[in-house]
């Protein structure tokens, strides 16, 4: 399976209005729900470039991650998908005409990784090509052929799970972490590992926990550090808790800061993100630090 980037990302919320306040006032996306929802849904659409929407808001009776969509180039790719998860034994469901009208693609498969997360992979976007303007002046966020941002996600049987990211959706690594949360060394050190499809440094990152909320973190990428400092000021002025403070990631170098959605997990908001252009010449490593500086998550346990 060859990915082509992560497209967009689905949450699940008891009261999808608060993502639309916060995805319009804190992050600086632009709601376009009226546009593209049907007569009685109440889904939440976000737009923040081209594309009609890249996060979807689905009411849920929890609040939580729902799923990750992953663009492939064509419908040669999109057969090629579903030829491997068949080749690996992998069940997967074929979208109705109704969810690949929501999703705004020309076909879709759905199917769950072994923990269970869940993902579409589609080809096709539909796109009107209507400009994006965000609510609060932010000029572009960084996507086109590096898609979304990235996602990180629960691998507690991480071995397992690895495997079928690489094996099966052909991810590529990146680069690794060993990581634990307390100075005592009888703590198990947990695996936190970082992988491509593009040439963004990382679409997505397993971590080694189970997550409550079904996802440790997804990033978003604005054209300026400045950008992030003003979605600082508008985390802080909406009341939004900060979870990570402002720092530089040592893996790829992204300035970013973390806050809590309303859907329990994390987003990393950030700028002047590591990209690769040839991965032949690229040497994957591990990082003992998890930035050159900043980023106390100690800030979130408060």
């Amino acid at each position: 399976m060859k990915i082509h980037s992560l497209g967009y990302i689905g949450v699940n919320c008891t009261d999808p209005a608060r993502w639309a306040d916060f995805g319009t006032r804190v992050l600086g996306m632009m709601e376009v729900s009226e546009t593209l929802n049907s007569d009685g849904d109440e889904r939440v659409y976000l737009k923040m470039d081209e594309r009609r929407f890249r996060i979807v808001v689905e009411k849920s009776d929890r609040d939580s991650y729902g799923f990750s969509g992953w663009e492939v180039a064509g419908p040669e790719a999109f057969a090629d998908a579903i030829h491997t998860l068949e080749e690996a034994g992998v069940a997967y469901e074929c979208a109705s005409g109704e969810l690949i009208a929501a999703r705004q693609v020309q076909d879709m498969i759905r199917f769950a990784d072994p923990e269970g997360n869940q993902h579409e992979v589609y080809w096709g976007p539909v796109s009107d090509f209507a400009p994006f303007v965000s609510p609060v002046g932010i000029k572009s966020f960084v996507t086109g052929e590096q898609g979304f941002g990235h996602v990180v996600l629960p691998a507690p049987s991480f071995d397992k799970t690895l495997a079928f990211y690489r094996q099966v959706m052909g991810f590529g690594m990146a680069d690794l972490m060993k990581v634990r949360f307390t100075p005592d060394p009888a703590e198990p050190e947990k695996r936190l590992f970082f992988m491509h499809c593009n040439r963004r440094h990382h679409s997505l990152a397993l971590f080694e926990a189970p997550i409550p909320s079904g996802c440790v973190h997804t990033m978003v990428e604005v054209d300026s550090i400045d950008e992030v400092g003003r979605a600082l000021d508008r985390m802080k002025a909406a009341g939004v808790k900060l979870t990570g403070t402002l720092g530089r990631h040592a893996n790829d170098h992204m300035v970013s800061f973390y806050m809590e959605s309303p859907s329990g997990f994390m987003i990393e908001y950030g700028a002047d993100g590591m990209t690769v252009e040839d991965w032949s010449n690229y040497s994957a490593f591990q990082s003992t630090v998890n930035s050159f500086w900043g980023h106390d998550f100690s800030v979130g346990q408060k």
